[in-house]
């Protein structure tokens, strides 16, 4: 083989299986194996850390219809909108926010009244920390800015997420008997939309994604999200050690 030749198959695409593969490979950068999270899915956590945690993840909750409304104002295909829209209906809910129309936050603020929050507090974002303000209000910028193709790669932590709402589903009930079962509802309606969200998520990666300079593109984005989802929990892990004076927790 040439030099010019090795040089042309260095920069060539890879084909979608590998692509997909290389996508899929960056799940070991995951939040998942971040030493908090695993104290979280290992019962090791007290209650007010437990808190700290749901508290601060319920401003990433709340800022994802936001990202996604910032997706679609950049997007000019109609038929990717159609589909988008709904996500934004899976978070913030539909009609009287009740029963399966209930919306994600919805879902998630009565995990926190199950820990012991309040609902003014947790719609107050009083506990948000600035760390944790400050990645997800980078997320959401980087949506607003960004190509409306980037953003949606950026979605694609997704695909890593059932493992862990199936560990939290596992684990939790005998972990932290305290929290009522019914606060963990978010977890288990996040499965099966992860996984129709990723399917669409995938397509448009692999129809915008069709040169190597691209497809590298993607795995650096996808990196970034996977920043900022690891970023947030150093934040929290700091700010809820286990030794916290009574009178600073949550």
């Amino acid at each position: 083989m040439t030099q010019q030749q090795q040089q042309w198959q260095q920069h060539d695409a890879w084909s979608p299986q590998v692509f997909e593969a290389n996508l899929r490979a960056m799940e070991s950068r995951y939040h998942s194996h971040h030493p908090f999270n695993r104290r979280l899915n290992a019962g090791e956590l007290q209650p007010f850390q437990v808190r700290g945690w749901v508290a601060n993840r319920f401003y990433y909750q709340c800022r994802i219809p936001v990202k996604d409304a910032a997706i679609l104002s950049n997007c000019d295909d109609r038929a990717t909108r159609r589909r988008w829209v709904v996500r934004m209906l899976d978070h913030d809910g539909h009609d009287g926010h009740e029963g399966a129309n209930a919306g994600g936050i919805e879902i998630w603020t009565r995990l926190g009244i199950a820990t012991g929050l309040q609902r003014e507090t947790l719609e107050s974002h009083a506990l948000v920390l600035p760390g944790v303000r400050f990645a997800v209000d980078a997320y959401v910028n980087f949506a607003r800015t960004a190509p409306w193709q980037e953003a949606v790669i950026s979605s694609l932590t997704e695909m890593f997420a059932p493992r862990i709402h199936k560990d939290r589903l596992a684990g939790w009930p005998t972990h932290y008997p305290w929290i009522d079962t019914s606060g963990l509802d978010y977890f288990r309606s996040r499965i099966p939309l992860a996984d129709r969200d990723v399917e669409h998520g995938l397509e448009v990666a692999m129809q915008w994604c069709t040169t190597r300079e691209r497809q590298e593109r993607a795995l650096q984005i996808l990196g970034f999200k996977l920043d900022i989802l690891w970023a947030m929990l150093d934040a929290i892990e700091r700010a809820y050690p286990d030794d916290l004076a009574k009178e600073q927790q949550p």
